[in-house]
C-alpha cells in the first residue's frame, strides 16, 4: 500500500507539471497581454517598467523558467490586473468562501443522492421510484442558471424568505446550497439505484438470501458495499467540484468566492491568476483521485487482493 500511494505522488507531480507547462503556454497563445489595455495612455517608460516587473520583457522561454523556478518555491506569482495582490493570498481568501456553500452542498447532495437512489432501487417500477428518476432528470436537464434564477423569483421576489444575492449570513447561503446540492442530488440518485439494481441481480445475493438472511442484512452486508462504488468513483470530481462548480452561482449570487477570480482573469488575460487558480485546481483534481483510489481499497477487499498479487 505505501509503494502504491508513493507512485502515485510521483505521477502527481507529473501531472502537476505537465499541467502547470501546458497552462503557461496556452496563456501565451492567446492575442494580447494583461497590460495592454491598462498601459494605453501611460507613457513608454512607465510600460516598460509594468513589463519588467512582470517579466513581459523577456523571450518565452525566459518567462517559462522564472514561472516554473517560482513555482517550485510556492510562489504562484502577483495578479497582472489587481495590484499588489497575490494568487496565493487571493486563493487563501476565496476559497473558504467557495467552500462554505459548496461543502454543505456535497455533503447534502450525497446523503440525500444516495438516499434516494437506494428508495428507488428497493421500490423498482413503483411510485417512489418514479418520483426519484423524475427528481434526477429534472437535476441533470436543468441548467444552474436556470435553477437559480427559479429558486430567486420564488424565495426571494415571491415570498421575500430569502435575500437575491449577497454574502456575509447565513440566509446568504441557504439558495447556493440548494442550488449546487441539486445536480449532485440527481446524479448519485441514478449511479447508486443502477449499482443496486445489478448488485441485486448478483448469484451471491440469492445465496445469501437462501442462507436465511434477513432482507434487511442482505442489504446492509452485501448489497450496499458493493453498490457504494460507483459513488466513490465519482467522489473525486465531486470534491474539485465544491470550487470550480459553483463559478455560475457565485457569479448569479455575488458571492466573492474563487470562481469570480478565475473567470475574471480569463476574460483579461491575468496570466499570473488563471495559471495559479488552474494550478490549484489541478492539485485539488489529483490530491482528490487518490484519496479515491485508496478509498476504494478500504471499501473493496477484492481490490486489495488484486493490488497485492
Amino acid at each position: 500500500m505505501l509503494k502504491y500511494v508513493v507512485k502515485r505522488i510521483i505521477y502527481m507531480f507529473i501531472t502537476i507539471f505537465c499541467i502547470a507547462t501546458a497552462t503557461f503556454f496556452l496563456m501565451r497563445s492567446i492575442p494580447g497581454d494583461p497590460l495592454s489595455s491598462m498601459a494605453q495612455t501611460l507613457p513608454e517608460q512607465t510600460k516598460a517598467n509594468y513589463y519588467a516587473k512582470y517579466g513581459l520583457d523577456k523571450p518565452l522561454f525566459t518567462q517559462y523558467l522564472m514561472y516554473m523556478k517560482n513555482l517550485v518555491k510556492g510562489d504562484l506569482g502577483d495578479s497582472n490586473v489587481y495590484p499588489g495582490r497575490s494568487v496565493g493570498g487571493v486563493i487563501a481568501e476565496t476559497s473558504p468562501v467557495s467552500a462554505t456553500i459548496g461543502g454543505p452542498a456535497l455533503v447534502i447532495g450525497l446523503v440525500l443522492g444516495i438516499t434516494f437512489g437506494i428508495i428507488a432501487a428497493l421500490f423498482k417500477n413503483k411510485w417512489p421510484d418514479y418520483i426519484v428518476m423524475v427528481i434526477a432528470i429534472l437535476g441533470i436537464t436543468i441548467p444552474v442558471f436556470v435553477l437559480a434564477a427559479l429558486l430567486q423569483y420564488f424565495f426571494s421576489v415571491k415570498l421575500g424568505w430569502l435575500p437575491t444575492s449577497g454574502w456575509g449570513q447565513v440566509k446568504h447561503a441557504i439558495i447556493p446550497i440548494i442550488v449546487l446540492s441539486f445536480g449532485t442530488i440527481a446524479t448519485y440518485a441514478r449511479y447508486i439505484k443502477s449499482s443496486m439494481l445489478d448488485t441485486l441481480s448478483q448469484d451471491y445475493i440469492l445465496t445469501a438470501r437462501v442462507k436465511g438472511l434477513s432482507e434487511g442484512a442482505v442489504i446492509r452486508r452485501h448489497v450496499m458495499r458493493n453498490s457504494i462504488l460507483p459513488a466513490i468513483t465519482l467522489l473525486g470530481a465531486r470534491i474539485v467540484g465544491i470550487f470550480t462548480g459553483a463559478f455560475v452561482t457565485e457569479r448569479m449570487f455575488a458571492i466573492p468566492g474563487i470562481g469570480f477570480y478565475y473567470i475574471n482573469s480569463i476574460n483579461t488575460n491575468d496570466y499570473a491568476m488563471t495559471m495559479g487558480l488552474t494550478i490549484f485546481y489541478g492539485i485539488l483534481f489529483v490530491i482528490s483521485q487518490l484519496v479515491v483510489d485508496i478509498a476504494y481499497v478500504l471499501v473493496d477487499p477484492r481490490i486489495r487482493i488484486a493490488s497485492n498479487n
